[in-house]
């Protein structure tokens, strides 16, 4: 499934995996589809039960995480906003969610040392202007894992790193503080239950809004392996970047392909979809024992 059809609410936004649907002035329908974004295309090749998966695991870290921050979630169930003839198109992939003014960039917090940061730290010593230690290798540690915010581009657009200073000039200081420290608060959360779980979080991304009262909401998703690098802590070995439990895997067969990252992308194996689709869901059931 790449995006719910027959739903007789009005679509509002269509996102790289997720779509929008209007309930009412506070309210809509989030649905998370099967498609997939690398290197912030979208691939045409949809991952089978990606929807579900990450609905289920978002759903579980809202609970888990609820008392560090509101949340999207209105109270209300898919099924009293949709049809019983509709409900089939959306089960399992939807949530009904607060209308929130999103925050114009996207709360990214590090606990090791990888990817784009890794690239950055190579020929500056920094990740994100952020100095760091000389000497530090390939996944190390960080002493304490650090706020890297980036723009919020649009579909089909790159995100951008970008320094804390220059958060602070999009959202203001003490708005820009707030997501800060709870974007921090939530990781640091986040990882202490993992570990018990046998999963390393490399890094992270968060998503906020403002309700009508100006209160920080988390939204979006959380903690999922699209917004986040899950590793298994047994294979975890400093100085190489570890089998991960996300979309890193279509990420390196990507980059064997020598794609030059704008659309359109490869087509991807449907044994590549499939390795994908085992990995989210070996993901979600180690984290939540369903």
């Amino acid at each position: 499934m790449t995006t719910p059809s027959g739903l007789s609410l009005k679509k509002i936004y269509s996102g790289k995996v997720r779509d929008l649907y209007e309930i009412d002035d506070k309210r809509m329908l989030m649905v998370a589809s099967d498609r997939l974004s690398a290197f912030d295309v979208i691939l045409d090749e949809p991952i089978p039960q990606k929807g579900r998966i990450l609905t289920a695991i978002s759903n579980f870290w809202f609970e888990k995480l609820k008392g560090l921050v509101p949340n999207h979630f209105t109270g209300d169930r898919v099924e009293d906003v949709v049809s019983a003839e509709e409900l089939p198109l959306v089960e399992g992939r939807a949530v009904v969610a607060k209308r929130l003014k999103p925050l114009a960039v996207e709360a990214i917090v590090r606990g090791y040392i990888v990817g784009s940061g890794w690239k950055e730290y190579q020929s500056k010593g920094t990740v994100c202007g952020i100095a760091l230690p000389a000497g530090l290798r390939e996944a190390a540690k960080l002493a304490q894992p650090i706020f890297t915010p980036s723009t919020k581009a649009a579909v089909g657009d790159h995100d951008e790193n970008i320094s804390f200073e220059q958060c602070e000039a999009i959202i203001g200081p003490e708005l820009a503080a707030q997501v800060r420290d709870t974007a921090i608060a939530l990781y640091s959360a986040a990882v202490e239950y993992a570990a018990t779980r046998g999963i390393i979080i490399a890094d992270t991304k968060f998503e906020f809004g403002l309700d009508e009262d100006g209160t920080l909401t988390l939204m979006d998703e959380v903690l999922t392996p699209d917004s986040s690098r899950f590793w298994p802590a047994d294979s975890y070995r400093e100085g190489s970047n570890p089998p991960s439990f996300d979309k890193q895997f279509v990420r390196d067969w990507l980059e064997s392909t020598g794609w030059n990252k704008q659309p359109p992308a490869p087509a991807v194996p449907v044994e590549v979809a499939q390795k994908t689709a085992d990995k989210y869901r070996e993901a979600l059931t180690r984290l939540t024992a369903e």
